[in-house]
C-alpha cells in the first residue's frame, strides 16, 4: 500500500476540502493517508465522514500562508503542516507528499528536505493540460524563470519519464515550444536547445507553437518557467471564460433554455474533458521524492485526483526512472 502525505491546512478551502478529498482518495485507492494539520481541527472534519479509508493525523501547529516568503516561511515555520508532511518523506514514513499550499515553500521544503536527484540541476514544476484527445504534460510551469539549454534538455526527459511511466505513453512524443517549426527559429535559448534535444535518445519531434498544444502534436511540450507559467494562468482563465460565456448565452431566452438542456449530456462530457480538476496535481520533477502540487483553489475532487496522481508516480518509481536519465547516471558513477 502506498502512504502519501497530506499537508492539510494548505490551499484557499483548507482543511475541508482538503479532507474531504482525502477521504475520497482512500475510498477508492489501494491508499494510506497521513493529514498534517491541527488535530483538533482534522478530528473535526474527519468526525463528518462516518465512511473513509485508512487516514491518520500526525500534528502541526503552524500554517504557512500563500502571502508569505517561501523560503522564509520554510525556515522559521518548522513545525506547519507543510514541513512536517514532507518531512514524513524524509524519514521513510510516507512514499509521497500531496499539498494544495504555497509553491514557492512546498519547492524549498522539499528541496531543504529531500535534495534533488543526483545529477538533476534544476527541479521543474509540470502541469497537465487536458485536451480532447488526451493529456498533454507542460513543463517548467514556473519553478526556473531564466534558464539555460542544459536545463530544458533536462526538462525534456524528465517529463518524457513521466508521461511513459506514470502518464503511461508509449514512446511519448516531445516538442519545444517555440514561434515557429523551423529549428532556427526563436530566441536564443530555444535555437541553443534544439540541437541538444535531437542529440538525446527521448523522442524529440522538434518545435512546437502554442496554437499546436491544444491539437495534441506532442504529448510533452518544453520551456522555461516564466513561458510556462504564462501559459498555465491563460490556459486556466480559458476555460473560465468559455464555461461562462456558454452559460450566458444559454441562457437568454426560452429557445436557447430549451436547447442548453438538450445539450446538457454533451456539455457535460466537454467539460469533464478539459477539466482541470479531472488532471489532478503538478509533479516537481528532479525533487528525490514524489511531491505534488495541487492547485491552491482545489476542492475535495481536484485534491482526490491529486492524491491518485501522487499513487501512480509514487507506484511506478518515479524517482527511480528519472534516475536513469545519462546526466543521473553520470552523477551515480562519479559518486
Amino acid at each position: 500500500m502506498i502512504r502519501i502525505a497530506v499537508d492539510a491546512m494548505g490551499g484557499d478551502f483548507a482543511p475541508g476540502e482538503i479532507v474531504k478529498g482525502s477521504v475520497l482518495a482512500s475510498l477508492e485507492l489501494p491508499v494510506s493517508l497521513k493529514l498534517a494539520g491541527d488535530r483538533q481541527a482534522l478530528e473535526k472534519e474527519l468526525a463528518r465522514y462516518p465512511k473513509k479509508g485508512d487516514i491518520s493525523i500526525v500534528h502541526a501547529s503552524e500554517v504557512i500562508g500563500n502571502d508569505e516568503s517561501p523560503v522564509q516561511a520554510v525556515k522559521q515555520k518548522k513545525d506547519s503542516s507543510l514541513n512536517v508532511a514532507v518531512a514524513l518523506v524524509k524519514k521513510g514514513e510516507a512514499d509521497a507528499v500531496v499539498s494544495a499550499g504555497n509553491t514557492g515553500a512546498l519547492m524549498a521544503a522539499s528541496l531543504f528536505a529531500l535534495g534533488r536527484i543526483p545529477g538533476v540541476e534544476r527541479p521543474a514544476i509540470a502541469a497537465i493540460f487536458p485536451t480532447p484527445s488526451g493529456p498533454i504534460l507542460l513543463l517548467d510551469m514556473g519553478a526556473n524563470v531564466d534558464c539555460k539549454p542544459k536545463n530544458l534538455v533536462q526538462f525534456a526527459e524528465m517529463g518524457s519519464q513521466y508521461a511513459e511511466h506514470v502518464m503511461h505513453i508509449n514512446n511519448p512524443r516531445v516538442g519545444l515550444l517555440n514561434i515557429g517549426e523551423e529549428k532556427e527559429k526563436g530566441n536564443e535559448l530555444a535555437v541553443s536547445s534544439w540541437p541538444l534535444l535531437k542529440e538525446t535518445k527521448i523522442n524529440f519531434v522538434g518545435n512546437v507553437e502554442s496554437k499546436e498544444i491544444l491539437s495534441h502534436k506532442v504529448d510533452v511540450v518544453v520551456c522555461d518557467g516564466f513561458v510556462g507559467n504564462l501559459i498555465l494562468k491563460f490556459g486556466e482563465s480559458i476555460s473560465d471564460f468559455t464555461v461562462s460565456l456558454l452559460k450566458k448565452e444559454l441562457s437568454k431566452n426560452i429557445v436557447t433554455k430549451f436547447a442548453a438542456f438538450l445539450l446538457l449530456p454533451a456539455l457535460g462530457n466537454i467539460k469533464k474533458s478539459v477539466d482541470y480538476d479531472e488532471a489532478g496535481g503538478a509533479p516537481m520533477l528532479g525533487i528525490n521524492g514524489v511531491v505534488f502540487k495541487a492547485h491552491g483553489r482545489a476542492k475535495a475532487k481536484a485534491f482526490k485526483n491529486a492524491i491518485r496522481a501522487a499513487h501512480e508516480a509514487a507506484r511506478e518509481d518515479l524517482v527511480g526512472c528519472i534516475s536513469k536519465m545519462p546526466a543521473c547516471r553520470q552523477a551515480g558513477s562519479a559518486v
